[in-house]
C-alpha cells in the first residue's frame, strides 16, 4: 500500500484531516486542481460565528473555538449585525434568539453602519461573537503539520475510478494510481460521486450554489471596522473585506457540482435588497464569483465510516460551515478513525454519523 491513509479532496476538510492522520500512520492527499482549496474552500466568507446553523453544526463549531484561539492571528473581531424593516420584527426576534443576538435600535445600529437608511431600516440585533477567519493562514497551518509528519500532497490529481483491492482501495487519478487500507472521502460537492466510484452507496448530498460580489467601500466610507451584516433570514449579507465590501444574495440554488460561477441576475436581485437597506447605491463591481456549499439532506456534516462498507470514511455535508467546524471536524475523524472515544458529547458524535441514513 502506497500509504495508510488515502485523502480525496485538498479543501479544508481534507486538509485538515490530513494534518490530524499525519500523527497516526502516513497520508497521501489527492486534488482534482492545481492548486489546493481551489472550491468551496477558496471562495467561502471566512467568518466564525459558532452559533451559526443546525445545533450539531453548533456543537462543532463551538467546540472548534480553543483550537482557533490557539492559533495565532487566525481570528480576527469582526462582530455581526442583522438589520430589519418594520414589517420584519418577528423574524428579527427569531434570528436574534436563535444566534444568541441582542436586539438594538436602529440608531444604535446606525452608530456602526452609517450608510443604513433611516427611512427603512427600523430595528436590528448584534452580537460580538462572530470573527474573521484568516483561512490562507489556517489552511497553512493545517499543511504545514501534514508535511511536517510526512504527509504527501498531489494536485492535478483528478480522480477517474475507484476500485476496491484486497485490503483496502485503489484510486486512478490523472497522475498515477493510489493504494491505502482506508479511504476518507473529502470531496466536497463530489462526495456522492466519488462514493458512486468507489461502490458505496451515496447518501444525497446537494450542492448549492452561491453568489458573491465585492464593490467598492460605500460612499469612502473607511469599512474596516463594520460588523458583517445580514438581511432578515439571511436574505442577503455584506461584510467587509480588504477595504471593500463583499454583498451577497445568499442563495441556496442546487447545483450539479462543478467549478462555479455568479450568475448575474441573480447576483442583481441580491444587489438590490442590500441596496434598499443602506443610503448608497451600488455604481459597480470590483468583481464577481460563487461557489458550491454541498449539504447532506439533514444539513449536518457526515462523519465517520460507511455502515456497510468500514473502510470508506465519510467526511462532507460541511455546508457554509467548513472553515468554522474544522478544527474539531477533523479531530473528531482521527478518532473514530483511530478508534478513539472522542472528546465531543456522544449524542453530537452520532448525531454526524453516516449511520443516521440507514
Amino acid at each position: 500500500m502506497d500509504a495508510d491513509f488515502l485523502i480525496i479532496g485538498g479543501g479544508i476538510a481534507g486538509i485538515s484531516a490530513a494534518a490530524r492522520l499525519s500523527a497516526l500512520g502516513s497520508v497521501i492527499v489527492l486534488e482534482a486542481e492545481d492548486n489546493l482549496a481551489h472550491h468551496a474552500s477558496g471562495r467561502s466568507a471566512a467568518m466564525y460565528e459558532p452559533h451559526y446553523g443546525a445545533a450539531p453544526v453548533v456543537g462543532l463549531s463551538l467546540a472548534s473555538g480553543d483550537y482557533f484561539r490557539a492559533q495565532p492571528n487566525v481570528l480576527s473581531p469582526r462582530g455581526m449585525l442583522i438589520i430589519a424593516r418594520a414589517d420584519e420584527a418577528a423574524g428579527l426576534a427569531h434570528d436574534a434568539e436563535a444566534m444568541a443576538m441582542t436586539l438594538i435600535s436602529a440608531e444604535e445600529a446606525r452608530a456602526m453602519v452609517p450608510i443604513l437608511n433611516p427611512a427603512v431600516v427600523k430595528s436590528a440585533a448584534h452580537a460580538q461573537h462572530a470573527w474573521d477567519i484568516d483561512t490562507d493562514l489556517l489552511i497553512q497551518g493545517f499543511l504545514k503539520q501534514a508535511r511536517g509528519n510526512g504527509a504527501r500532497v498531489v494536485t492535478k490529481a483528478r480522480v477517474s475510478a475507484v476500485t476496491k483491492i484486497a485490503g483496502g482501495w485503489r484510486v486512478i487519478t490523472a497522475v498515477g494510481e493510489f493504494t491505502a487500507p482506508l479511504l476518507i472521502n473529502a470531496a466536497g460537492a463530489w462526495v456522492d460521486q466519488v462514493a458512486v466510484m468507489a461502490g458505496v452507496q451515496p447518501l444525497g448530498f446537494q450542492p448549492n450554489r452561491r453568489s458573491m460580489a465585492r464593490i467598492p467601500a460605500p460612499g469612502g466610507h473607511d469599512v474596516s471596522r463594520w460588523p458583517m451584516m445580514f438581511g432578515v433570514g439571511e436574505t442577503w449579507y455584506a461584510k467587509p473585506d480588504a477595504g471593500a465590501l463583499i454583498v451577497s444574495p445568499a442563495e441556496e440554488h442546487p447545483m450539479d457540482p462543478h467549478d462555479a460561477f455568479a450568475d448575474d441576475m441573480v447576483l442583481a436581485e441580491g444587489l438590490a435588497r442590500y441596496e434598499e437597506m443602506v443610503t448608497e447605491p451600488v455604481t459597480r463591481l470590483i468583481t464577481n464569483w460563487a461557489g458550491l456549499r454541498t449539504f447532506a439532506p439533514d444539513r449536518v456534516l457526515v462523519i465517520g465510516r460507511d455502515v456497510r462498507e468500514p473502510s470508506f470514511f465519510w467526511l462532507g455535508g460541511q455546508g457554509g460551515y467548513g472553515f468554522q467546524s474544522s478544527p474539531a471536524a477533523s479531530q473528531l475523524a482521527a478518532d473514530l478513525i483511530a478508534d478513539k472515544v472522542p472528546d465531543l458529547a456522544p449524542d453530537l458524535v452520532t448525531s454526524l454519523s453516516p449511520a443516521r441514513f440507514g
